[in-house]
């Protein structure tokens, strides 16, 4: 890997979005902490009938979806051999390994007996029939596979850094306590440099298997989130069940996945004033409306077959919500068929956050909105549920923001684009 292709944004971490960022997180996660304290009942509004909420449905069925970005990178540069985009796999990377690091988590905090969780790494309570275990088994290695493939990053700060940072903590902490800075210290500093020059080449030469895993693992799991839904023929309205869910969710995770990484990119370079990649943008996008192809032939082919274009059609509650995902998606399409739409910035994002919609909105379609399980049942989150999840995501975002500035995670800027971006005090006009 090209160690060289990446930089981190030098800039201050304590910023009003940091503040407002950790205000959500903490709040997220102190409701959490009541969740363990006293039980899913006192912050969700979950039951028997509905025993998948909001953070089944976003965290882990929608949110694993949006971590693609760095599954459908690797595809694009590994499978396809288009190393052009290869500065732009890191921050994908990253963003999957939260998106994913935290879907684990969710399912964690919703798990009804959090006690009992130990029994997954017993062999011998598998259920190797389940898709739920096997999604389950996937996540958790595919969360290692990221983790090992950021971990270049990482090393090859500790082997540059000079720790002048903690260096002057400590010179502050002598001078206001009289603690003197231990003496070995700095020996075992150096010591840290040495090991991550020695782990890191070695990284490097198994890092093509970590990359093959990564690509293996979400292909599995991605189609078994579809596969879940498969047993609630009488639960799931007939607009959303149907054999092919677990090709539907494959090509929505990929699609998504290229979309996001259009929006990280395009977010990043605004909130950073950096330039615009707006020439790799175009051509991610030049991808996503032949897989969106595939999939809106797909769902109507499937309709088709099974007679339920009628359904699709009637305007009723069901109707209306997969109008609305299906029209997303084929208008977000629609706008990245044009060559001149995808030279431009606006349109790019546009067109991204309507797939990114759209896909999202299938899978809560799929998990939430279209599952019915019989009269009686209601379901609606509460508001220390939606809180967790706004808590969960923005520590994400807020984790993703301090990265980029202490790590090598965003592409290179050429001399060229450096000077453009010192000239300009906002990035380059959308």
């Amino acid at each position: 890997m090209g160690h060289d292709e990446f930089q981190k944004h030098e800039a201050k971490i304590l910023t009003p979005s940091f503040i407002v960022l950790l205000t959500l997180t903490v709040i997220g996660f102190a409701l959490i902490a009541v969740r363990f304290i006293w039980g899913l009942g006192a912050v969700t509004n979950m039951s028997d009938g509905y025993p998948w909420g909001i953070w089944i449905t976003y965290d882990v069925a929608v949110g694993t979806a949006i971590a693609c970005g760095g599954y459908g990178m690797a595809i694009l540069i590994y499978i396809r051999n288009k190393m052009h985009y290869h500065p732009m796999i890191r921050s994908a990377i990253l963003t999957s390994m939260f998106g994913y690091g935290l879907a684990g988590f969710s399912v964690m905090v919703d798990v009804g007996r959090p006690w009992n969780s130990y029994n997954f790494f017993i062999p011998s309570k598998w259920q190797a029939n389940s898709a739920m275990f096997e999604v389950a088994l996937c996540v958790m290695a595919y969360t290692t596979v990221l983790l090992l493939e950021f971990l270049p990053a990482v090393l090859i700060t500790l082997e540059k850094t000079e720790w002048k940072t903690l260096q002057r903590f400590m010179d502050m902490l002598h001078k206001r306590t009289g603690i003197n800075r231990p003496e070995r210290m700095d020996e075992r500093l150096e010591s840290v440099k040495e090991l991550a020059a020695w782990l890191k080449p070695r990284l490097d030469k198994v890092l093509i298997f970590v990359i093959v895993l990564g690509i293996t693992l979400p292909t599995m799991h991605q189609s078994s989130l579809g596969s879940l839904l498969l047993i609630a023929s009488t639960k799931l309205h007939p607009l959303w069940h149907t054999g092919f869910l677990p090709l539907l969710f494959l090509i929505n995770c990929m699609f998504i996945g290229y979309s996001i990484a259009i929006l990280e990119s395009v977010i990043s370079s605004y909130a950073f004033k950096r330039p615009f990649e707006t020439k790799e943008l175009s051509g991610i996008a030049n991808i996503i409306p032949w897989l969106t192809v595939i999939w809106l032939t797909v769902v109507i082919g499937d309709l088709t077959w099974r007679g339920q274009l009628g359904t699709a059609l009637s305007f009723d509650f069901y109707s209306r919500f997969f109008l609305l995902d299906f029209g997303l998606v084929a208008g977000g399409s629609l706008l990245l068929f044009s060559g001149r739409k995808r030279e431009s910035v606006r349109w790019l994002f546009v067109s991204a956050a309507m797939i990114v919609l759209g896909g999202a909105l299938y899978r809560f379609n799929v998990y939430l909105i279209g599952f019915n399980p019989g009269k009686g049942w209601h379901y609606f989150p509460a508001l220390a549920e939606l809180l967790i999840t706004v808590g969960i995501v923005a520590f994400e975002i807020l984790g993703y923001q301090v990265l980029v500035k202490i790590l090598p995670v965003l592409p290179k800027l050429h001399t060229r684009q450096q000077l453009d971006a010192k000239k300009h005090d906002d990035p380059v006009t959308v």
